[in-house]
């Protein structure tokens, strides 16, 4: 089954590697002789070596712009990959998808692939933003073929240009669809959710909003924060729950959103964490206020784990929730609209259960992990097939 082609896989950090492509490395690995690329976290490349059973390579690259090092790792790459001769190199993450594909490309790499997405320009403005989509336009020229990870991502690239390229969404969208049967509440019994809730100090008739992910602002953590700080201050009996790390070098909060989540014992931060699941299994609503996806994994565990969910209309989001049915969307950067449709949700215990009867199946029967694993598979024979 398994053939002596090379299939290289590429992020900018192993935490990408380790969270965005869970599984599904090991899976292509019984087809192809996988190597996962990645800058330097040993802790976590040891993660990703036990559980996914392919080679690791580290090879150093910034995740912001930075020319002098981004020129090292980019003859790094080159070195590797002329070593090598990987039949496939196929990356995701802005970084490693720029230096993988040029560099790929000057080594003669035959198929180069690039999974786009999110796209940072979306929520930049002047110079920076021209650089981006500048980055953008030179990795989809130098790949030889562009996924977008979702519809909203391919309209996205039409519209401003970046490539002429033919473009392909895999399966119904995002890069490594959800394991449906690990993301499932019958995993969690009422004595569990209890204790965890006690523990947190979250009373049985709390209300509870959830999100997970990065606590910076491109995730809408200001609205968020800001406006659950208002709704609490009329409905006693609500809470919010924030899992995730800052990224306060790259994208920090308002000052002032920080100071309210010290002081508001009503808003629970616990960290990043490794499994979700018991934080979404407590939850009531799921709001996911971001400014710019490509096509996000936790709309998808929370709607696996039977959360109604409040998201934004951006690409990816607007393609998971529809509006009404397993949960609500609401303009980007729209802290009105957020408050609104958090207090409807509140208030309204039947809309609270219309939605959360749709939101498993929703997710099942559109993204379940196997079927994205397989059309990814086909697309990779096909390439070689058509050499």
């Amino acid at each position: 089954m398994k053939t002596a082609n090379k299939l290289f896989r590429l992020t900018t950090i192993p935490t990408s590697l380790d969270r965005l492509l869970k599984s599904q490395l090991r899976f292509l690995n019984q087809y192809y002789d996988v190597t996962a690329i990645a800058s330097d976290d040993r802790e976590t490349w040891h993660a990703i070596e036990l559980r996914e059973g392919v080679k690791c390579k580290i090879i150093h690259m910034e995740r912001d712009i930075s020319i002098f090092n981004d020129l090292k790792s980019l003859i790094a790459l080159y070195r590797f990959f002329r070593k090598e001769r990987p039949a496939i190199v196929h990356a995701n993450t802005p970084k490693a998808s720029l230096l993988s594909m040029l560099a790929a490309k000057l080594a003669g790499t035959p198929h180069r692939i690039y999974t786009v997405t999110g796209l940072r320009f979306e929520s930049e403005t002047g110079l920076k933003r021209k650089i981006l989509i500048l980055m953008e336009k030179i990795t989809c020229r130098a790949a030889t073929n562009v996924i977008p990870e979702g519809q909203g991502v391919e309209k996205t690239l039409r519209i401003n240009k970046i490539t002429n390229k033919p473009l392909k969404v895999i399966a119904n969208g995002n890069i490594n669809g959800i394991d449906t049967d690990y993301f499932s509440p019958v995993h969690f019994l009422d004595e569990e959710k209890n204790r965890l809730k006690s523990s947190l100090k979250i009373q049985p008739d709390d209300i509870v909003f959830c999100f997970v992910g990065r606590l910076v602002m491109d995730k809408g953590i200001n609205e968020l924060v800001q406006t659950f700080s208002e709704i609490n201050q009329q409905y006693h009996h609500t809470k919010l729950l924030l899992v995730g790390d800052f990224e306060k070098k790259l994208d920090p909060l308002l000052p002032k959103t920080e100071q309210e989540m010290n002081e508001n014992a009503n808003i629970i931060f616990v960290g990043y964490q490794p499994d979700v699941r018991p934080y979404l299994a407590i939850s009531d609503v799921f709001t996911f206020p971001s400014y710019r996806e490509g096509f996000p994994n936790v709309v998808m565990q929370a709607g696996a784990m039977e959360l109604p969910s409040i998201v934004t209309d951006i690409n990816g989001c607007n393609e998971i929730i529809a509006d009404g049915v397993n949960g609500l969307i609401i303009p980007s950067k729209n802290k009105e609209q957020l408050k609104e449709k958090m207090i409807l949700l509140l208030e309204n215990r039947d809309l609270r259960n219309h939605l959360k009867q749709n939101a498993r199946r929703m997710i099942t029967s559109r993204y379940e992990q196997q079927m994205v694993w397989d059309a990814l598979l086909e697309e990779y024979q096909k390439l070689e097939n058509n050499v």
